[in-house]
């Protein structure tokens, strides 16, 4: 038995391709790098979604289609905003996406792509004590988001960086929250709630949260002249830096490649990226000075942190952010799912006790 399920096979995909041993993400076909390299979220879209979505489109038809779509969700915001009252934005963004219905009808892809960036961006103001600000379908996604949470045109840079983000989590192989999706799917429960299942995967801290505790271990050293203390100190006690290491990826991360070249784009005064840098640079050098057999390079999660701050998000928003990217990857598995008709149904081995006294481990359903 493989604890984790780890190598076990549990479907065919074409939508993308994981070599760790390599340090290489293929999506649709394409490395990620290529993929991050100038196409944007609606591009992505189109492409993980040709030849499943029963009403599949090219980029710009996708891009209509959503911006349509999240004018529509703006609609439910009086109800999601009354019904969430205290939840974290996480919270309130899986009771929004439980409010959709699952209609059958080739859209509901649309529907629920489109909605997580207007529920977000309205939670998000609700908290600071701000109204929402409504959709503009004539914008893409990643720039309407910023739209709708900052009330103001946002920087183009923010919206390139932005959408390179969400272009480069959109798929990344059997990961939990995936494999939550197709696991619902394959009973046929329809696809807003496969989403809302591998969203409910995706908050758990071990998944999802790994960007936010980058910017407290930043907050934590605090200044130049306290890196290398603060690093001894966290090694010498055994602790994890966030943002360094993959338990998939043993050379490099290749998403994280593309981040950094983002970051070093969005790198002011106004930020503390170069701070970060910093940080990395002696990490770095610890991690291979204290495990010289263990390779424990920067991770996608470090330079996530880092770009989303630098654009503006509040670090509660990160792990909605992510979805936001992931659902692209999510809703195509779940088509791929639907199209196998069969549904998923692992067994167990049983290792507890037996009627007659004797203990033995028993493969079952």
């Amino acid at each position: 038995m493989v604890g984790g399920l780890d190598d076990v096979v549990a479907a065919e995909t074409r939508l993308s391709h994981v070599d760790g041993g390599a340090g290489r993400l293929l999506i649709a076909g394409h490395d990620v790098e290529d993929l991050a390299d100038g196409m944007r979220f609606e591009d992505v879209a189109a492409l993980l979604w040709r030849d499943l979505a029963p009403r599949a489109a090219d980029a710009a038809e996708t891009g209509r289609q959503l911006g349509a779509a999240r004018r529509a969700a703006a609609d439910m915001l009086p109800r999601l905003l009354q019904a969430t009252g205290d939840l974290s934005p996480i919270e309130g963004l899986r009771a929004g996406l439980a409010m959709l219905a699952d209609h059958d009808d080739g859209r509901d892809h649309i529907r629920v792509t489109a909605a997580i960036p207007v529920f977000m961006a309205a939670l998000s103001r609700r908290a600071r004590g701000l109204a929402p600000v409504m959709p503009d379908p004539r914008r893409g996604q990643a720039a309407d988001f910023l739209h709708m949470l900052h009330d103001r045109e946002p920087d183009p840079a923010h919206v390139a960086a932005l959408d390179t983000y969400l272009v480069t989590v959109s798929d990344h192989g059997m990961n939990a929250s995936t494999f939550t999706a197709r696991v619902a799917a394959s009973t046929r429960a329809g696809t807003v709630s496969s989403v809302v299942a591998a969203l409910c995967a995706l908050k758990g801290p071990l998944h999802g949260g790994a960007p936010g505790p980058v910017l407290d271990m930043l907050d934590g050293i605090g200044s130049a002249d306290r890196i290398d203390a603060w690093l001894d100190e966290q090694l010498t006690a055994g602790a994890r830096l966030m943002g360094f290491g993959h338990r998939v990826y043993r050379t490099r991360d290749p998403r994280a490649d593309v981040l950094k070249r983002v970051v070093r784009g969005l790198r002011t005064g106004d930020n503390r990226i170069a701070f970060a840098e910093q940080v990395e640079r002696a990490a770095i050098a610890k991690l291979a000075a204290r495990y010289p057999d263990r390779r424990l390079d920067t991770n996608v999660e470090f330079y996530t942190a880092l770009a989303l701050e630098a654009v503006g998000l509040p670090r509660d928003l990160f792990t909605c952010l992510f979805a936001m990217g992931r659902v692209l990857g999510w809703t195509a598995h779940i088509f791929e799912q639907v199209a196998t008709n069969r549904i998923m149904r692992p067994r167990s081995s049983y290792v507890g006790p037996w009627p007659d006294g004797r203990a033995r481990a028993v493969a079952g359903g």
